[in-house]
């Protein structure tokens, strides 16, 4: 080391081992920061009104009974990564839909923690979750997750009268407060806007006799036949399009048995078959699925039996396919009125606007060719 002029050299030393110091201070200040920061928490209300301290820092997240939520997330993020554990009926749409084939890292979450409301503490703590989501509807469940020290946010399917767009607005209100660099809620709202504004205003003139009366299968087996009444999905994707739910006269929530005799009186001119059963319209056409005789039954006799989009997940709930569901089904039960609508083509768009997400055109048609095997049941 050159002395410098006037300076001696023991008076060097002690400033440079001074200097060391300081910097050795600066970094120790810079982790204990960092430190601070991934110990920060934020408060959330979630939807059953539960004010819930989770953590700014965020990497692992299990899904326990809200279904459709590992797809809205892995949609959300552009990434499943963080998606450690989730429900089975979640991993099998998962695992036969376009969701898996952009995200196969979802694949990975585990399912054997929970077996419908019933979560085996022990094995989900291994998961070692950051943040936990479960439903609203089933409040002992979010108590035993806060009684494990678990960050366990209640999101709601129903808080909206089954409005599948207003529910989607809100599920991303929620995620982008808690993920605030993934905000998409005014980008998700306005495009969610312009697609209701254009269904509404071209069957706004439908009179009531034109309306076509539609019966939604939701669960169908060999001894089941459910519907869906006034109090889910069915009532608000019939009335958003202008058409009448048969079921509408039902007053139970969520699906609801029927027998066969009752979609006989109903008589519906078209039939959606969800992805929640394994049936095709051709099991309908065919008789194949149990003693049930569907001949005589209009939707039919004019083959008008079409099964629901299957996206990121079942298409007849809430979730990210929503806007494009909507224009689907539009077009689906009035397709006249609809002509134009190139579904392909709004299906890319859609994903490309609001989540910059760029679809094929084989990846986009796959939605709307869903397998029997994404059945939940």
């Amino acid at each position: 080391m050159k002395r410098l002029k006037g300076i001696p050299l023991f008076l060097i030393m002690i400033l440079l081992l001074g200097l060391s110091g300081c910097n050795g201070d600066s970094s120790n200040r810079e982790n204990q920061t960092s430190n601070q920061m991934s110990n920060e928490t934020i408060a959330v209300t979630d939807h059953a009104g539960n004010v819930i301290e989770v953590p700014q820092n965020i990497e692992r997240v299990v899904v326990c009974d809200i279904y459709p939520l590992p797809s809205v997330l892995a949609v959300f993020f552009d990434s499943a990564e963080k998606i450690v554990g989730m429900p089975e009926p979640s991993m099998t749409a998962a695992q036969n839909s376009l969701l898996s084939e952009l995200y196969p890292e979802i694949l990975n979450a585990k399912t054997d923690f929970i077996n419908g409301t019933n979560v085996n503490i022990e094995e989900l703590l291994k998961l070692n979750p950051d943040i936990v989501f479960y439903s609203s509807g089933s409040p002992q469940l979010g108590q035993q997750l806060r009684d494990a020290g678990l960050p366990a946010i209640a999101i709601s399917a129903g808080n909206w009268n089954y409005n599948a767009v207003e529910t989607l607005n809100h599920w991303i209100l929620t995620l982008s407060e808690i993920f605030p660099e993934n905000d998409r809620v005014q980008v998700v709202q306005e495009y969610s806007d312009r697609v209701l504004e254009r269904v509404q205003e071209r069957v706004n003139g439908i009179s009531d006799q034109e309306k076509q009366r539609i019966f939604f299968l939701f669960q169908y087996d060999d001894a089941t036949i459910t519907t869906s009444g006034r109090n889910f999905f069915g009532q608000w994707w019939a009335d958003t399009i202008g058409a009448v739910n048969v079921g509408e006269e039902l007053d139970t929530v969520n699906s609801t048995p029927v027998n066969m005799e009752q979609v006989y009186q109903w008589n519906p001119q078209h039939i959606l078959i969800t992805n929640f059963n394994v049936a095709q319209p051709e099991d309908l056409y065919q008789n194949r699925i149990g003693n049930y005789d569907w001949s005589e039954i209009d939707a039919v006799k004019n083959q008008k039996v079409d099964k629901m989009p299957l996206g990121m997940y079942r298409s007849y709930t809430c979730g990210v396919d929503t806007p494009v569901t909507l224009l689907w089904l539009a077009k689906t039960v009035y397709p006249d009125l609809f002509a134009d609508i190139d579904i392909t083509e709004e299906t890319k768009n859609y994903y490309q606007e609001v989540f910059d997400i760029t679809l094929t055109d084989d990846q986009a048609n796959q939605i709307f060719a869903p397998s029997s095997a994404a059945s939940a049941f």
